[in-house]
């Protein structure tokens, strides 16, 4: 093995690439899209804020008004009880309102029934709001039908408010606050981009491979080079593609993410505060973050970062290999998908486990599909926030996921050096066991 031919391969493969208008413009676009998805929910919330909803009641049970309060997203307008719904219904277009609210007088069992009319379909949330509101009402006249001496005051001292401090216990006989939300959002960040960039970059070594099989380029280049050195330069070439638009995106994404806060930041929490005039949302946001900030803090993110790279590098490398070998034995992406069929099951399995992860670290399923190779990239890296990972798991599961890479990519390039010269046939698995034990 030439390693400086290798090495022009790679430099080739990267400045190739980094060149194309397509690696530019998804480079630009990408992080726009991170960014948006990150931002969006925000502004929707600013938009919501702006927007007064009013809603008029005709309320038959005598109940429900004290219970309902305008605030800046919403106003409540009581009609005469008595009031004709059938001539509110005809002239719904007068009354200014976007929805009529109809609650009966209460039957005899103390319940009511509600109506909603409106001329667009009433949201889920509006809908859940109103009828959460009018229950609570309904059970509190029903609890005053009992005659309770102090009943607001005993109501009053009742509620309660419960807050967990989750504690880990550490070999060293400390502990420390932990944040199942937290390792959750690390882990699932992990492992959704190891599985993105690992399926996105192996399919772009397969269609370089059918691009330069079908362009006859590759029979110039292995009079140069062995096919095994043309397959690991194309690999490891790619490979610097995929980290530099990583960063890029990583970095732009940051920034755009930044600016947008600076921009909105103030807007975006005063929306907030209008959705919810009373402010138990913006509280329990403010906990639920300070939570999650407070486990980020008790992470180790140089150690998570460290085994993202190795996971990555190496979880790209063994199917990136497999990609370039079912790339070389056909003409065009149109055939590949039979022969790709056992590569994308691996990673869509590994997809799905690492969902089930989340909730169960230490499982059988999570132990065993993180020690696999096939899947041990994405699942290892779900599991690692939680701190549940013994070293020799790790050192096992990193051991056998390089032995495995190198095993597969000796087999692939076996497939690959006959593949790349095979024109005009639609190879099977038949042929690739065929040209695996080929020994020319």
């Amino acid at each position: 093995m030439n390693l400086s031919k290798i090495g022009l391969i790679i430099g080739r493969e990267y400045s190739v690439r980094v060149k194309k208008k397509s690696f530019i413009l998804t480079t630009i676009i990408t992080p726009i899209l991170m960014a948006a998805l990150i931002l969006i929910p925000s502004l929707i919330m600013l938009y919501r804020g702006n927007d007064q909803q009013k809603i008029m009641f005709i309320d038959r049970s005598g109940l429900v008004k004290p219970y309902f309060e305008n605030g800046k997203s919403v106003e409540y307008q009581f009609a005469d009880a008595a009031a004709d719904v059938e001539q509110f219904k005809a002239d719904f277009d007068n009354l200014g309102v976007d929805i009529l609210v109809v609650v009966s007088g209460l039957d005899s069992s103390n319940n009511v029934s509600v109506t909603t009319y409106s001329k667009e379909p009433v949201s889920l949330e509006t809908k859940s709001d109103i009828g959460s509101t009018i229950e609570t009402a309904v059970r509190d006249y029903k609890l005053r039908t009992y005659d309770i001496v102090g009943y607001d005051e005993i109501m009053e001292k009742v509620k309660t408010s419960v807050s967990i401090d989750a504690l880990t216990l550490t070999d060293d006989g400390g502990e420390k606050a932990d944040s199942v939300e937290a390792y959750m959002v690390i882990a699932y960040i992990m492992s959704f981009l190891i599985y993105i960039f690992t399926f996105m970059f192996g399919n772009m070594v397969m269609r370089g491979v059918i691009e330069e099989k079908s362009n006859r380029i590759v029979e110039v280049m292995v009079s140069s080079v062995s096919s095994f050195e043309l397959m690991m330069g194309k690999i490891i070439g790619i490979a610097g593609v995929a980290l530099t638009q990583f960063i890029i995106w990583i970095v732009l994404t940051l920034l755009l993410v930044a600016g947008g806060s600076l921009l909105f930041g103030a807007d975006m929490a005063a929306a907030a505060g209008a959705v919810d005039p009373s402010g138990a949302t913006e509280a329990v946001s403010q906990t639920m973050m300070s939570g999650i900030m407070e486990g980020l803090g008790s992470l180790n993110i140089p150690y998570l970062l460290i085994f993202f790279l190795v996971y990555f590098l190496l979880g790209y490398l063994l199917y990136a290999s497999m990609f370039a070998a079912v790339g070389s034995a056909v003409d065009n992406e149109a055939d590949t998908g039979q022969l790709s069929m056992p590569i994308t099951i691996p990673l869509m399995l590994g997809l799905f486990i690492m969902l089930h992860t989340f909730q169960h670290p230490s499982s059988p399923l999570s132990f065993w599909a993180s020690i696999i190779p096939f899947t041990s990239p994405m699942v290892m890296l779900a599991r690692l926030p939680f701190g549940v990972v013994p070293g020799w798991q790790l050192a096992l599961s990193i051991a056998l996921l390089l032995v495995t890479f190198v095993l597969v990519t000796w087999i692939s390039a076996r497939i690959y050096r006959v593949g790349i010269l095979m024109y005009g046939k639609k190879a099977t698995f038949k042929d690739l066991y065929k040209w695996m034990k080929n020994k020319k």
